[in-house]
Protein backbone atom coordinates (compact mmCIF):
# COMPACT_ATOMS: atom_id res chain seq x y z
CA UNK A 1 0.00 0.00 0.00
CA UNK A 2 2.78 2.57 0.76
CA UNK A 3 4.57 1.61 -2.28
CA UNK A 4 1.67 2.50 -4.39
CA UNK A 5 0.63 5.71 -2.56
CA UNK A 6 4.88 6.51 -3.19
CA UNK A 7 4.11 6.03 -7.05
CA UNK A 8 1.19 7.70 -7.10
CA UNK A 9 2.54 10.70 -5.66
CA UNK A 10 5.43 10.87 -7.85
CA UNK A 11 3.23 10.57 -11.07
CA UNK A 12 1.42 13.52 -9.74
CA UNK A 13 4.45 15.44 -9.54
CA UNK A 14 5.68 14.70 -12.53
CA UNK A 15 1.84 15.37 -14.12
CA UNK A 16 2.21 19.01 -12.41
CA UNK A 17 5.87 19.67 -13.89
CA UNK A 18 4.73 18.81 -17.70
CA UNK A 19 1.19 20.55 -16.89
CA UNK A 20 3.35 23.82 -15.81
CA UNK A 21 5.73 23.83 -18.61
CA UNK A 22 2.83 23.54 -20.99
CA UNK A 23 0.66 25.73 -19.45
CA UNK A 24 -1.15 28.97 -20.84
CA UNK A 25 -2.54 32.34 -18.65
CA UNK A 26 -5.27 31.67 -17.38
CA UNK A 27 -6.94 35.28 -17.13
CA UNK A 28 -5.64 36.95 -19.88
CA UNK A 29 -3.71 40.46 -19.94
CA UNK A 30 -6.32 43.45 -19.68
CA UNK A 31 -6.91 45.62 -22.38
CA UNK A 32 -6.47 48.87 -21.84
CA UNK A 33 -8.16 51.55 -24.45
CA UNK A 34 -5.25 54.54 -23.70
CA UNK A 35 -1.25 53.44 -25.62
CA UNK A 36 -0.34 51.74 -21.99
CA UNK A 37 1.74 48.71 -23.29
CA UNK A 38 2.37 45.88 -20.57
CA UNK A 39 5.82 45.93 -18.98
CA UNK A 40 8.23 42.93 -19.68
CA UNK A 41 8.89 41.00 -16.58
CA UNK A 42 12.88 41.06 -15.92
CA UNK A 43 14.85 38.82 -13.83
CA UNK A 44 18.16 40.18 -12.00
CA UNK A 45 21.08 38.44 -13.95
CA UNK A 46 22.17 35.39 -11.86
CA UNK A 47 26.06 36.83 -12.97
CA UNK A 48 25.86 40.22 -11.07
CA UNK A 49 27.36 39.31 -7.47
CA UNK A 50 29.71 36.93 -9.62
CA UNK A 51 30.80 39.93 -11.78
CA UNK A 52 31.35 42.05 -8.57
CA UNK A 53 33.45 39.80 -6.88
CA UNK A 54 35.62 38.98 -10.07
CA UNK A 55 35.84 42.96 -10.31
CA UNK A 56 37.73 43.38 -7.01
CA UNK A 57 39.89 40.45 -7.54
CA UNK A 58 40.80 41.66 -10.96
CA UNK A 59 41.68 45.05 -9.23
CA UNK A 60 43.82 43.49 -6.55
CA UNK A 61 45.72 41.08 -9.04
CA UNK A 62 46.32 44.54 -11.09
CA UNK A 63 47.42 46.20 -8.48
CA UNK A 64 49.99 43.57 -7.51
CA UNK A 65 50.80 42.57 -10.98
CA UNK A 66 52.27 46.65 -11.65
CA UNK A 67 52.89 47.22 -8.14
CA UNK A 68 56.00 44.16 -8.88
CA UNK A 69 56.29 45.83 -12.29
CA UNK A 70 57.27 48.70 -11.17
CA UNK A 71 59.38 47.83 -8.12
CA UNK A 72 61.07 44.79 -9.03
CA UNK A 73 61.24 44.46 -12.93
CA UNK A 74 61.46 48.20 -13.65
CA UNK A 75 59.64 47.42 -16.38
CA UNK A 76 58.18 50.74 -18.32
CA UNK A 77 56.76 48.39 -21.39
CA UNK A 78 55.31 46.10 -19.10
CA UNK A 79 53.34 48.50 -17.31
CA UNK A 80 52.35 50.32 -20.73
CA UNK A 81 50.95 46.57 -21.67
CA UNK A 82 49.77 46.41 -18.24
CA UNK A 83 47.45 49.55 -18.33
CA UNK A 84 46.02 48.57 -22.09
CA UNK A 85 44.86 45.66 -20.38
CA UNK A 86 43.50 47.53 -17.52
CA UNK A 87 41.68 49.79 -20.35
CA UNK A 88 40.34 46.57 -21.98
CA UNK A 89 38.97 45.03 -19.17
CA UNK A 90 38.21 48.35 -16.56
CA UNK A 91 37.32 50.88 -19.49
CA UNK A 92 35.51 49.06 -22.24
CA UNK A 93 34.81 45.99 -21.17
CA UNK A 94 33.13 47.16 -17.48
CA UNK A 95 32.60 50.63 -19.27
CA UNK A 96 34.15 52.37 -16.21
CA UNK A 97 31.88 51.07 -13.21
CA UNK A 98 32.43 50.63 -10.86
CA UNK A 99 35.36 53.32 -10.59
CA UNK A 100 37.77 54.52 -7.62
CA UNK A 101 37.02 57.70 -8.46
CA UNK A 102 33.27 58.38 -8.52
CA UNK A 103 33.20 56.17 -5.31
CA UNK A 104 34.78 59.09 -2.94
CA UNK A 105 30.52 60.15 -3.48
CA UNK A 106 29.46 56.65 -2.47
CA UNK A 107 31.71 56.33 0.70
CA UNK A 108 30.57 59.99 1.28
CA UNK A 109 26.58 59.52 1.26
CA UNK A 110 27.04 56.77 3.46
CA UNK A 111 29.28 58.30 5.91
CA UNK A 112 26.37 61.29 6.15
CA UNK A 113 23.21 59.03 5.53
CA UNK A 114 23.07 56.01 7.32
CA UNK A 115 20.08 54.59 5.12
CA UNK A 116 22.06 54.28 2.32
CA UNK A 117 23.59 51.06 1.62
CA UNK A 118 26.76 51.09 -0.36
CA UNK A 119 28.43 47.96 -1.82
CA UNK A 120 31.32 46.00 -0.47
CA UNK A 121 32.30 46.27 -4.32
CA UNK A 122 32.38 50.19 -4.05
CA UNK A 123 34.34 50.30 -0.88
CA UNK A 124 36.89 47.61 -2.17
CA UNK A 125 37.48 49.72 -5.14
CA UNK A 126 38.33 52.96 -2.65
CA UNK A 127 40.28 51.42 -0.37
CA UNK A 128 41.98 49.00 -2.28
CA UNK A 129 44.51 51.46 -4.62
CA UNK A 130 44.71 54.11 -1.26
CA UNK A 131 46.46 50.68 0.48
CA UNK A 132 48.72 50.39 -2.37
CA UNK A 133 49.44 53.34 -2.38
CA UNK A 134 50.39 54.30 1.13
CA UNK A 135 53.33 51.30 0.62
CA UNK A 136 54.39 51.50 -2.80
CA UNK A 137 53.34 54.41 -4.47
CA UNK A 138 51.11 55.20 -7.28
CA UNK A 139 51.18 52.36 -9.05
CA UNK A 140 47.04 52.28 -9.78
CA UNK A 141 48.14 55.26 -11.89
CA UNK A 142 50.49 53.99 -13.51
CA UNK A 143 48.75 50.91 -14.88
CA UNK A 144 45.26 50.04 -13.65
CA UNK A 145 43.29 53.45 -13.80
CA UNK A 146 41.55 53.49 -17.39
CA UNK A 147 41.36 57.07 -17.49
CA UNK A 148 45.16 57.60 -17.37
CA UNK A 149 45.99 54.90 -19.60
CA UNK A 150 43.44 56.29 -22.34
CA UNK A 151 45.13 59.44 -22.02
CA UNK A 152 48.63 57.87 -22.15
CA UNK A 153 47.57 56.87 -25.37
CA UNK A 154 47.50 60.11 -27.16
CA UNK A 155 50.35 61.66 -25.25
CA UNK A 156 52.81 62.39 -28.09
CA UNK A 157 54.29 65.77 -27.98
CA UNK A 158 53.79 66.78 -24.28
CA UNK A 159 55.65 70.01 -23.26
CA UNK A 160 56.99 71.36 -19.68
CA UNK A 161 54.07 73.89 -17.92
CA UNK A 162 56.47 74.53 -15.22
CA UNK A 163 56.15 74.28 -11.64
CA UNK A 164 53.90 77.91 -10.92
CA UNK A 165 52.05 76.76 -13.67
CA UNK A 166 51.76 73.39 -12.08
CA UNK A 167 51.09 75.01 -8.32
CA UNK A 168 48.36 77.03 -9.83
CA UNK A 169 46.26 74.36 -11.78
CA UNK A 170 46.93 71.59 -9.12
CA UNK A 171 44.81 73.76 -7.19
CA UNK A 172 41.53 72.62 -8.96
CA UNK A 173 41.62 69.09 -8.11
CA UNK A 174 41.45 69.82 -4.40
CA UNK A 175 38.28 72.35 -5.14
CA UNK A 176 36.63 69.45 -7.19
CA UNK A 177 36.99 66.71 -4.82
CA UNK A 178 35.84 69.35 -2.18
CA UNK A 179 32.19 70.19 -4.12
CA UNK A 180 32.25 66.65 -4.96
CA UNK A 181 32.14 66.23 -0.94
CA UNK A 182 29.67 68.50 -0.18
CA UNK A 183 27.18 67.80 -3.01
CA UNK A 184 27.01 63.83 -2.38
CA UNK A 185 27.11 64.75 1.61
CA UNK A 186 24.42 66.76 1.76
CA UNK A 187 22.48 64.26 -0.95
CA UNK A 188 22.33 66.82 -3.90
CA UNK A 189 24.28 64.94 -6.32
CA UNK A 190 27.23 62.69 -7.52
CA UNK A 191 28.79 65.18 -9.99
CA UNK A 192 31.87 63.75 -10.49
CA UNK A 193 29.40 60.98 -12.67
CA UNK A 194 27.51 63.58 -13.64
CA UNK A 195 30.64 65.18 -15.64
CA UNK A 196 33.03 62.14 -16.03
CA UNK A 197 34.64 62.58 -19.24
CA UNK A 198 35.30 59.25 -20.29
CA UNK A 199 32.52 56.80 -19.23
CA UNK A 200 30.63 58.13 -22.35
CA UNK A 201 33.30 57.09 -24.57
CA UNK A 202 34.05 53.41 -22.91
CA UNK A 203 29.88 52.84 -23.28
CA UNK A 204 30.05 54.53 -26.68
CA UNK A 205 27.04 56.91 -25.61
CA UNK A 206 28.07 60.01 -24.62
CA UNK A 207 26.34 63.20 -25.09
CA UNK A 208 27.09 66.13 -27.46
CA UNK A 209 28.49 68.31 -24.85
CA UNK A 210 30.15 65.30 -22.95
CA UNK A 211 31.83 64.58 -26.52
CA UNK A 212 33.22 68.10 -26.51
CA UNK A 213 34.78 67.86 -23.51
CA UNK A 214 36.31 64.92 -23.83
CA UNK A 215 37.76 65.63 -27.19
CA UNK A 216 39.14 68.80 -25.97
CA UNK A 217 40.83 66.79 -23.77
CA UNK A 218 42.34 64.40 -25.86
CA UNK A 219 43.41 66.63 -27.74
CA UNK A 220 45.40 68.96 -25.03
CA UNK A 221 46.69 65.46 -24.00
CA UNK A 222 48.77 65.34 -27.14
CA UNK A 223 50.54 68.20 -25.67
CA UNK A 224 49.55 68.44 -21.48
CA UNK A 225 50.32 64.96 -20.41
CA UNK A 226 47.48 63.48 -18.16
CA UNK A 227 45.30 67.08 -18.07
CA UNK A 228 42.85 64.88 -16.20
CA UNK A 229 45.09 62.81 -13.95
CA UNK A 230 46.74 66.31 -13.03
CA UNK A 231 44.43 68.95 -12.97
CA UNK A 232 41.12 67.29 -12.24
CA UNK A 233 40.75 63.76 -10.60
CA UNK A 234 39.09 64.59 -7.71
CA UNK A 235 40.68 60.76 -6.22
CA UNK A 236 44.18 61.66 -7.74
CA UNK A 237 44.55 64.01 -4.42
CA UNK A 238 44.21 61.56 -1.91
CA UNK A 239 46.25 59.19 -4.02
CA UNK A 240 48.62 61.93 -3.90
CA UNK A 241 48.71 63.06 -0.25
CA UNK A 242 49.02 58.95 0.48
CA UNK A 243 51.72 58.36 -1.75
CA UNK A 244 53.88 60.97 0.23
CA UNK A 245 54.03 58.38 3.54
CA UNK A 246 54.64 55.37 0.94
CA UNK A 247 57.56 53.19 1.85
CA UNK A 248 58.68 51.66 -1.08
CA UNK A 249 58.58 54.31 -4.28
CA UNK A 250 59.76 54.28 -7.99
CA UNK A 251 63.64 55.29 -8.13
CA UNK A 252 65.14 56.63 -11.27
CA UNK A 253 68.17 54.88 -10.61
CA UNK A 254 68.86 51.60 -9.01
CA UNK A 255 71.87 52.51 -7.66
CA UNK A 256 73.54 55.97 -6.95
CA UNK A 257 72.78 59.01 -9.39
CA UNK A 258 75.42 60.14 -11.68
CA UNK A 259 74.01 63.38 -12.41
CA UNK A 260 73.87 62.38 -15.99
CA UNK A 261 70.74 64.69 -16.38
CA UNK A 262 69.27 62.27 -19.07
CA UNK A 263 66.11 61.61 -16.77
CA UNK A 264 65.60 65.52 -16.58
CA UNK A 265 63.31 65.99 -19.41
CA UNK A 266 61.85 62.42 -19.83
CA UNK A 267 59.05 62.73 -17.38
CA UNK A 268 55.95 64.67 -19.22
CA UNK A 269 53.95 65.05 -16.21
CA UNK A 270 57.07 67.34 -14.08
CA UNK A 271 57.44 65.27 -11.18
CA UNK A 272 61.05 64.69 -11.18
CA UNK A 273 62.69 67.05 -8.65
CA UNK A 274 66.06 68.06 -9.73
CA UNK A 275 68.80 68.57 -7.08
CA UNK A 276 69.11 71.72 -5.32
CA UNK A 277 72.24 71.95 -3.21
CA UNK A 278 72.77 75.48 -3.03
CA UNK A 279 73.65 76.83 0.67
CA UNK A 280 75.33 79.77 2.17
CA UNK A 281 75.26 81.50 5.75
CA UNK A 282 72.18 82.83 5.14
CA UNK A 283 69.97 79.63 4.42
CA UNK A 284 68.99 79.02 7.87
CA UNK A 285 68.13 82.16 8.89
CA UNK A 286 65.97 82.64 5.51
CA UNK A 287 64.37 79.53 6.19
CA UNK A 288 63.27 80.24 9.62
CA UNK A 289 61.64 83.52 8.46
CA UNK A 290 59.59 81.87 5.69
CA UNK A 291 58.38 79.18 7.81
CA UNK A 292 57.13 81.99 10.63
CA UNK A 293 55.61 83.73 8.18
CA UNK A 294 53.89 80.55 6.97
CA UNK A 295 52.76 79.70 10.34
CA UNK A 296 51.07 83.26 11.12
CA UNK A 297 49.67 82.78 7.05
CA UNK A 298 48.16 79.64 6.87
CA UNK A 299 45.42 80.15 9.41
CA UNK A 300 44.56 83.85 8.22
CA UNK A 301 44.10 81.92 4.49
CA UNK A 302 41.78 79.26 6.62
CA UNK A 303 39.55 81.49 8.17
CA UNK A 304 39.30 84.31 4.95
CA UNK A 305 38.67 80.49 2.83
CA UNK A 306 35.80 79.63 5.76
CA UNK A 307 34.31 83.11 5.21
CA UNK A 308 34.27 82.55 1.53
CA UNK A 309 32.79 79.40 1.20
CA UNK A 310 30.19 80.58 4.19
CA UNK A 311 29.04 83.41 2.28
CA UNK A 312 28.66 81.16 -0.87
CA UNK A 313 26.66 78.67 0.10
CA UNK A 314 23.09 79.78 -1.00
CA UNK A 315 25.16 79.80 -4.58
CA UNK A 316 26.33 76.18 -4.45
CA UNK A 317 22.78 75.09 -2.80
CA UNK A 318 21.03 76.19 -6.01
CA UNK A 319 21.54 72.92 -7.38
CA UNK A 320 19.94 71.09 -4.66
CA UNK A 321 16.22 69.63 -5.69
CA UNK A 322 14.54 70.33 -2.50
CA UNK A 323 16.53 74.16 -2.82
CA UNK A 324 15.31 74.80 -6.36
CA UNK A 325 11.62 74.14 -5.79
CA UNK A 326 11.70 75.78 -2.85
CA UNK A 327 12.62 79.14 -4.32
CA UNK A 328 10.60 78.28 -7.48
CA UNK A 329 7.60 78.01 -5.15
CA UNK A 330 8.46 81.09 -3.59
CA UNK A 331 8.94 83.18 -6.83
CA UNK A 332 6.75 82.25 -9.39
CA UNK A 333 7.73 85.29 -11.49
CA UNK A 334 11.15 83.54 -12.19
CA UNK A 335 9.15 81.25 -14.86
CA UNK A 336 6.81 83.59 -15.53
CA UNK A 337 5.11 83.68 -19.41
CA UNK A 338 6.94 80.27 -19.56
CA UNK A 339 5.21 76.88 -19.25
CA UNK A 340 5.16 75.88 -15.41
CA UNK A 341 7.91 73.58 -14.67
CA UNK A 342 7.45 70.31 -14.07
CA UNK A 343 8.94 69.97 -10.45
CA UNK A 344 5.91 72.47 -9.63
CA UNK A 345 3.48 70.57 -11.32
CA UNK A 346 5.08 67.09 -9.81
CA UNK A 347 4.50 69.24 -6.61
CA UNK A 348 1.35 70.41 -6.28
CA UNK A 349 -0.17 66.64 -7.15
CA UNK A 350 1.62 65.16 -4.39
CA UNK A 351 -0.15 67.39 -1.89
CA UNK A 352 2.96 68.44 0.37
CA UNK A 353 2.22 70.87 2.11
CA UNK A 354 4.55 74.15 1.21
CA UNK A 355 5.86 74.83 5.15
CA UNK A 356 7.40 71.16 4.87
CA UNK A 357 9.09 72.19 1.75
CA UNK A 358 10.23 75.37 3.14
CA UNK A 359 11.53 73.73 6.71
CA UNK A 360 13.23 70.99 4.35
CA UNK A 361 15.04 73.45 2.22
CA UNK A 362 16.00 75.49 5.51
CA UNK A 363 17.65 72.40 6.72
CA UNK A 364 19.47 72.06 3.41
CA UNK A 365 20.85 75.58 3.03
CA UNK A 366 21.61 75.40 6.86
CA UNK A 367 23.87 72.02 5.80
CA UNK A 368 25.51 74.10 2.65
CA UNK A 369 26.59 76.90 5.30
CA UNK A 370 28.67 74.72 7.50
CA UNK A 371 30.09 72.61 4.91
CA UNK A 372 30.81 75.85 2.69
CA UNK A 373 33.11 76.67 5.78
CA UNK A 374 34.54 73.49 5.46
CA UNK A 375 35.06 73.68 2.13
CA UNK A 376 36.59 77.22 2.30
CA UNK A 377 38.68 76.42 5.44
CA UNK A 378 39.97 72.98 3.52
CA UNK A 379 40.58 74.84 -0.13
CA UNK A 380 42.58 77.22 2.53
CA UNK A 381 44.66 75.23 4.28
CA UNK A 382 45.58 73.36 1.23
CA UNK A 383 46.94 76.71 -0.92
CA UNK A 384 49.14 77.60 2.46
CA UNK A 385 50.30 74.49 2.43
CA UNK A 386 51.55 74.82 -1.17
CA UNK A 387 52.76 78.30 -0.44
CA UNK A 388 54.39 76.35 1.97
CA UNK A 389 55.73 73.96 -0.01
CA UNK A 390 57.50 76.38 -2.22
CA UNK A 391 59.00 78.95 0.21
CA UNK A 392 60.35 75.64 2.48
CA UNK A 393 61.77 73.44 -0.55
CA UNK A 394 64.38 70.72 1.73
CA UNK A 395 67.68 70.14 0.17
CA UNK A 396 68.38 67.04 -2.14
CA UNK A 397 71.23 65.80 -3.87
CA UNK A 398 69.95 63.72 -6.78
CA UNK A 399 67.36 63.75 -9.30
CA UNK A 400 64.52 61.78 -7.41
CA UNK A 401 60.47 61.02 -7.85
CA UNK A 402 58.04 63.79 -6.46
CA UNK A 403 56.68 61.11 -4.12
CA UNK A 404 53.03 62.66 -4.35
CA UNK A 405 52.92 64.21 -8.26
CA UNK A 406 54.98 60.76 -9.46
CA UNK A 407 52.46 58.44 -11.76
CA UNK A 408 55.14 55.68 -11.51
CA UNK A 409 54.59 55.09 -14.78
CA UNK A 410 58.38 54.03 -15.31
CA UNK A 411 59.61 56.60 -18.19
CA UNK A 412 62.26 57.95 -16.47
CA UNK A 413 63.85 54.31 -15.46
CA UNK A 414 64.70 53.68 -19.39
CA UNK A 415 66.36 56.82 -19.52
CA UNK A 416 68.70 56.32 -16.69
CA UNK A 417 72.14 55.01 -17.76
CA UNK A 418 72.55 52.74 -14.67
CA UNK A 419 71.48 49.04 -14.92
CA UNK A 420 70.73 47.26 -11.42
CA UNK A 421 73.39 44.76 -10.37
CA UNK A 422 71.25 43.97 -7.55
CA UNK A 423 67.79 44.47 -6.28
CA UNK A 424 66.76 47.94 -6.33
CA UNK A 425 66.70 50.24 -3.19
CA UNK A 426 63.68 50.03 -0.91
Amino acid sequence: MKERMKKLCWILLFTLVVVNGFAVQRFPKPEFETAYLQPQTHQPPPRAELLAVTDVVVLFLALAVTTWLVLKRRSRMGVFFMSLASLAYFGFYRQGCVCSIGAIQNVTLALFDHSFFIPLTVIAFFILPLIFTLFFGRTFCAGVCPFGALQDLVAFRPVKLGSRLNAVLGMIPYVYLGLAVLYAATGTDFIICRYDPFVGIFRFGASFGMFIFTGTLLLSGIFIARPYCRFLCPYGVLLNRTSRFSRKHLTITPAACIQCRLCENSCPYDAIDIPVTGKNPMDKQRRMRNLIFIILLVPVLVGIGGWTGARLHETLAGVNPKVRLASLVMHPESYAGMAEPFEITAFRSAGKPVAQLYAEASSVLGQFYTGGWILGGFLGLVFGLVIAGRMLARYNPDYVPNKGNCFSCGRCVDYCPVKATTNPPS
